[in-house]
């Protein structure tokens, strides 16, 4: 049995402010789940994150508070959180005062939320942290990355079934599919997958429903004979190894967009390839492009 967890970075509408939006999936067989889950741990011990879910667009922002704060990054982490808790306090306090930052109160609120778990950490700290993971899951040559990299602008919804969370749904779902097949060829005994998905409830329903259809009359590419059931919905925070997968399509997405390699160079190690070509990872875009993914493809 080997288990794909799927998570996604940017978004999938048009109208978002994201480019590109990353469907990742990291195939991690069953043997090897509570091995890995061991590793990460020490990586988060190392850096006080031992129950902190690893969200990389969250970890890997400046805060402003930490900005302000003279010396920071010489206190100690009690005292960071202290002082970076403090300010936020009074920050959203400000916020409350007026009507007119209302909108302002509830997004900062949110912000402050999702990044207090990393709040002892300086931006390097927490850089090193993410890139320290990225490093560990492409060590790992037991592992296969899967993923669509959507290029929206080239995406023609009018000339599509489907719509883009789909598309690469469809294709992060066929190509686990033959790489099972393969291995199943390859080593004589018949391997089966299970999806586990980071639980969006925009897309639950729609991809359990597609993966049924997928059951029943294969996908575009490949019949589905070594996928089991349909994608088990999990909470990202209490598993960690769909947390690997949000490194992997934040990294792809990031890499893509603004050209950062420094997580994309790690994590690229474990696409999936075949014959010395990455069969894996795709980027959906235009024949011109000529970054890493399209000229290994």
């Amino acid at each position: 049995m080997i288990f794909c967890y799927i998570d996604e970075s940017g978004n999938p509408e048009s109208s978002s402010n994201t480019s590109h939006y990353v469907l990742a999936g990291l195939c991690i067989p069953i043997g090897k789940w509570s091995w890995c889950e061991q590793k990460v741990q020490r990586i988060k011990d190392k850096y006080a994150l031992e129950n902190a879910e690893i969200h990389t667009g969250w970890l890997l922002r400046p805060y402003s508070e930490q900005q302000s704060i003279a010396n920071f990054a010489n206190l100690d982490q009690d005292e960071r959180r202290r002082k970076v808790e403090r300010k936020r306090r009074a920050e959203l306090l400000r916020l409350q005062q007026s009507p007119q930052t209302v909108k302002q109160y509830h997004k900062t609120k949110k912000t402050y939320k999702q990044t207090a778990a990393y709040n002892h950490l300086t931006f390097d700290e927490r850089k090193s942290f993410v890139a320290e993971v990225a490093k560990l899951i492409g060590g790992w040559t037991f592992c296969r990355l899967f993923a669509e990299c959507i290029d929206k602008v080239h995406f023609d919804p009018t000339r599509s079934r489907l719509s883009v969370d789909e598309q690469a749904f469809e294709q992060i779902v066929s190509r686990f599919e033959q790489y099972l097949q393969i291995y199943s060829k390859t080593s004589g005994i018949k391997q089966y997958g299970l999806l586990i998905h980071d639980n969006n409830q925009t897309v639950c329903k729609r991809h359990t429903n597609l993966m049924k259809q997928f059951h029943k009359t294969g996908t575009l590419w490949t019949s589905v004979k070594n996928i089991i059931e349909t994608p088990l919905f999990v909470d990202s925070e209490l598993t960690g190894m769909i947390q690997l997968a949000d490194v992997c399509a934040y990294s792809l997405r990031r890499y893509l967009e603004n050209s950062e390699d420094f997580l994309f160079k790690h994590v690229f190690k474990c696409a999936d390839s075949k014959k010395g070509k990455v069969v894996g990872v795709r980027h959906f875009s235009d024949h011109t492009c000529t970054c890493q993914i399209c000229q290994s493809h």
